[in-house]
């Protein structure tokens, strides 16, 4: 197929792309800044725009099979100064459904959102919170979308950890440095609460397979395991050679902040995939560690 992934550049849509390419598709890249001349997402077409700005037409999507969107907004997108509120709504709710729109009356025959895994395991949030409702109506808006001659699902993950071939990313390369014990007067810990998580890898396999075989207008809640964050952290302290203890603590951790965790401090989200819908999308599981593993190995 000739796929065209949204958000390309980083770290969920860039290993999608690369996978993508790997599995013998055509695959090209849409983003606001090109990629870093260091990664192999560099060697990719580029198809430069904000989403958000309606920045595509048609024609720049009509030469394409099929769309795997991997650009939502979150926490790390908000600009400061902005109403949260505001800001979602014209980033994910309007703009998102907007693009998918465009896709489909450019001929897109396939496409994948990948969204946010809370409206399905914890939907209080979606009266309570901006950031979840946005995702939630995004998704709900996206779907409905679906036509006999546009076939559109969601993947929804949780928390994403994986490495990028020559892609720095900030966080992983600050959590790396704390398991090697070098940022001084932050001790070893992870905030009271956990959460499931997955591999770029895992995700990667579960938008593939949900590309070939998902049942048009269905939001596929994917995860691999259930962890503490103290747990989380710990497996970066394991993966640098620190066999320090990682403790959970009830206060505020700097590098996984309580505006981050909209479940909130000390909740845990604990659940297993859907085994027919794990089976469906051919996703692995149990591969946290190793991702993490490779995340240190890359900033090491």
């Amino acid at each position: 197929m000739k796929i065209l992934v949204i958000g390309g550049t980083g770290l969920i849509g860039g290993h999608a792309a690369l996978f993508l390419q790997g599995q013998g598709n055509q695959v090209s890249i849409a983003a606001r800044k090109p990629p870093a001349s260091t990664t192999p997402l560099s060697k990719l077409d580029l198809l430069q725009g904000d989403y958000v700005a309606g920045d595509f037409t048609k024609a720049d999507l009509a030469r394409f099979d099929a769309i795997v969107f991997a650009a939502g907004n979150d926490i790390r997108h908000l600009p400061p100064g902005t109403d949260e509120a505001a800001h979602w709504e014209r980033a994910n709710v309007e703009a998102v459904p907007r693009f998918f729109a465009l896709a489909r009356d450019a001929g897109v025959r396939r496409a994948v959102l990948v969204g946010s895994f809370y409206p399905q395991v914890a939907p209080e949030l979606i009266q309570s919170s901006p950031y979840v409702r946005s995702r939630h109506l995004a998704d709900e808006k996206v779907r409905a979308l679906a036509t006999p001659n546009f076939n559109v699902c969601s993947v929804n993950a949780p928390f994403v950890v994986g490495s990028v071939p020559g892609l720095r990313v900030e966080m992983f390369e600050v959590y790396t440095r704390y398991a090697e014990g070098k940022l001084a007067g932050l001790p070893a810990f992870g905030p009271a609460g956990g959460s499931n998580f997955i591999s770029t890898q895992s995700l990667s396999e579960a938008i593939w397979g949900a590309l070939q075989l998902g049942e048009s207008g269905k939001a596929y809640l994917v995860g691999d395991e259930n962890l503490t964050f103290a747990e989380y952290f710990g497996a970066f302290f394991r993966a640098a050679g620190n066999d320090q203890p990682v403790p959970p603590l009830e206060q505020e951790h700097p590098l996984l902040p309580d505006m981050a965790i909209y479940t909130g401090r000390g909740n845990v989200v604990s659940y297993e995939p859907d085994p027919a819908e794990v089976s469906l999308l051919k996703y692995r599981r149990g591969d946290v560690q190793r991702a993490i593993n490779e995340v240190v190995a890359q900033y090491r």
